[in-house]
Parts: structure tokens; C-alpha cells; sequence
């Protein structure tokens, strides 16, 4: 072949062209791949904050929960604000109150956004609850989501919000008769 200048540009153009197909395509597996590392990093907090509820251990949901004045937590509407109102009138109580604790989260859906994240899932939760001698077993479900922030590498929980379904109203008293 001879070299011309319409075939040294139609060969600058063919390399060109395969160097940026390779550079795009290791581009792509880069990003993918660390998609998949931070999907599957937000979902290890969610799980180690259900294991750490199971445990009754404060000092492990502290680290996947932000631990200043910018959480927030609704939760069967009551509200948290701050990492201190949450752990000192919320987390803290119900974890000493409960025993023999299981808590579960299923069917997680994880949408990533740059540095943050937000997940959508189903929870269940048991435990025995009452004081020595004075015990029963509760039983709950219900949805929730949760945003969490890329801080320092790590993925940590800045919003939760959780609901149980809505208990079916009582009952309407029947008029008595009149007579």
C-alpha cells in the first residue's frame, strides 16, 4: 500500500478511533465497577445497622450511622434529629428494652447518586420486650428507606425512614337495643 496523504489520514483516524473505543471501554469497566463496590458497600451498612440492632450494640451502629446534628429519623411518626436524640431517646432505649432481638431486611433496592445513596426495603423484626418475670414476644414488618452520604469512604446512614402498615380500625360498638 502506499502511503498517501488520504491513506495516512484515513490510518490516523483508524488508530485514533481504536484508541478511544479502549480508553471508553476501560473508562466504562472503571465506573461500573465501582458501582458495584459502592452498591454493595451501602448495602453492607444497612446490614451491619440491622446487626447492630440484633446485638443491642450502640457502639456498632455508630459506625454506619452519621453521628452529628445532620441525621434525621421518622419512624411511625415520631421524629429523631441528630445523631445524640437518636441514639440517647430512640435506638438506645429500644435496644435496652429488647432481647432475643431479629431483625431482618429484604428485597433492598439500591440507587447510587455520586455520593450519596438511597435504598428502598421491607424489614421484619421480633423480640422479647418487658422486664425480668414480665415478658412477651412482638412481632412487627412494614417499608423503609434510607439515604446515606459517602463520608471519609464510608457509606453512612443520614435519613431513615420506616412505617409499618396501618392496623385495620377497631370495631364500632353496636348500638344496644332499645327496649
Amino acid at each position: 500500500m502506499v502511503l498517501t496523504k488520504r491513506n495516512a489520514l484515513k490510518l490516523r483516524v483508524g488508530l485514533l478511533a481504536m484508541i478511544l473505543t479502549v480508553g471508553t471501554g476501560s473508562v466504562v469497566r472503571r465506573t461500573v465497577s465501582a458501582q458495584v463496590g459502592d452498591e454493595a458497600a451501602v448495602r453492607n451498612s444497612l446490614l451491619k445497622s440491622a446487626s447492630s440492632f440484633e446485638k443491642n450494640d450502640v457502639a456498632e451502629a455508630t459506625q454506619v450511622w452519621v453521628n452529628d446534628d445532620s441525621l434525621t429519623v421518622f419512624e411511625s411518626g415520631h421524629a429523631n434529629y441528630g445523631w445524640a436524640d437518636y441514639r440517647d431517646n430512640h435506638l438506645g432505649p429500644e435496644m435496652r428494652e429488647m432481647k432475643n432481638t431479629k431483625y431482618g431486611l429484604s428485597d433492598i433496592k439500591i440507587h447510587l447518586a455520586g455520593k450519596t445513596a438511597w435504598a428502598t426495603f421491607n424489614y421484619t423484626i421480633s423480640a422479647d420486650v418487658g422486664e425480668t418475670g414480665k415478658t412477651w414476644h412482638v412481632e412487627g414488618a412494614g417499608l423503609a428507606t434510607a439515604v446515606l452520604e459517602q463520608r471519609d469512604g464510608q457509606w453512612r446512614i443520614v435519613h431513615w425512614h420506616s412505617s409499618a402498615p396501618r392496623r385495620a380500625p377497631a370495631l364500632a360498638a353496636s348500638p344496644s337495643p332499645k327496649g
